[in-house]
């Protein structure tokens, strides 16, 4: 896997969960702005997706398993749009606080994502 990508998708999630708790804070919905940058999120996401597909089918294989580390990657590629939509639900605060948490979330996937891959070393 790509490191710096892997620490990129992490930060940006980090950075989507603090706008949308302040937004949550300030007790307002997700906006159109928090949209755009779920999208972004999640784009970064099924980049991320696409190369651990291509890496794993041409033979590299994680150090903790192939299964638990794919599941981890499909979570990941998922957390930030199902927040998303739920919070199309939810148009208040809440909203916002759960696409907050969700993307807390995929912060902490992508920490264990770089662990199941081998945390550098490969």
């Amino acid at each position: 896997m790509i490191d710096a990508l892997t620490m990129v998708v992490g930060v940006t999630a980090l950075a989507l969960a603090v706008w949308c708790g302040f937004a949550a804070y300030r007790d307002q919905p997700t906006k159109d702005w928090h949209f755009i940058g779920m999208a972004a999120v999640s784009l970064l996401g099924l980049v991320q997706l696409v190369i651990a597909v291509v890496q794993l089918a041409r033979g590299q294989s994680p150090e903790q398993g192939t299964a638990i580390f794919v599941s981890y990657l499909l979570g990941a590629a998922a957390c930030v749009p199902a927040t998303g939509f739920m919070s199309l639900a939810e148009r208040t605060r809440w909203g916002s606080a759960t696409v907050a948490a969700g993307a807390v979330v995929l912060a902490v996937l992508e920490v264990r994502l770089f662990d199941i891959w081998g945390g550098g070393s490969a």
